[in-house]
């Protein structure tokens, strides 16, 4: 099989690339690093492409300061090999540093996670009685839309149908239409 026009194909990729069209420069400068593994222009395009496609102001900059570096360093790939490395660290660290606390917050507010919330059921063996005693001093923290779903679910079926359908106005605009959170309306009134 042939190889590919390098220079053709690096062209379209870099314009790929400052159009925004991050998915298709990567697919391009793929298709460059099957035929010729070695090119540099092509590893930084995979790693910017890659990185373009969460981040495109970051993936533009580092395109920028390689065309600047490229000619004049050696070692140019590895630098910028080396800057993506730190912006990922240090995106995992503000990650851990962010989450962490909220996680910890969530935890220890005047709140319980469903989870727990479920856990007390199970060992009270009654839904009903364990909602009664907390509803008035404790929030249930439910976290995604399954856990709401079941949470909705087990209102309704323990007779709290007033309660389920202000949890279910409240958190419209949360889901707007989401088939699951409106079929819940027709659960509540099939309750009635």
């Amino acid at each position: 099989m042939a190889k590919v026009n390098k220079n053709l194909l690096l062209q379209r990729a870099e314009g790929e690339f400052l159009s925004g069209e991050f998915s298709s420069a990567l697919r391009d400068y793929g298709l460059l690093l099957k035929d010729y593994p070695t090119l540099d222009e092509a590893k930084v395009g995979v790693y910017l492409s890659d990185l373009g496609i969460e981040s495109s102001e970051e993936a533009q900059a580092l395109f920028d300061y390689y065309q600047a570096i490229k000619d004049e360093k050696e070692n140019a790939v590895e630098i910028i090999d080396s800057l993506i490395r730190s912006l990922d660290d240090s995106k995992d660290v503000l990650k851990e540093l962010l989450v962490d606390p909220l996680q910890e917050q969530i935890e220890y507010s005047d709140g319980i996670r469903y989870s727990d919330f479920l856990e007390l059921v199970e060992q009270r063996g009654s839904f009903k009685k364990t909602f009664e005693d907390i509803m008035f001093s404790t929030k249930v923290i439910i976290s995604n839309k399954d856990e709401f779903i079941d949470f909705v679910k087990k209102l309704t079926a323990e007779g709290f149908d007033e309660m389920a359908l202000s949890y279910l106005d409240a958190s419209s605009s949360l889901f707007g239409n989401d088939q699951e959170i409106l079929t819940l309306y027709t659960l509540i009134a099939g309750q009635k």
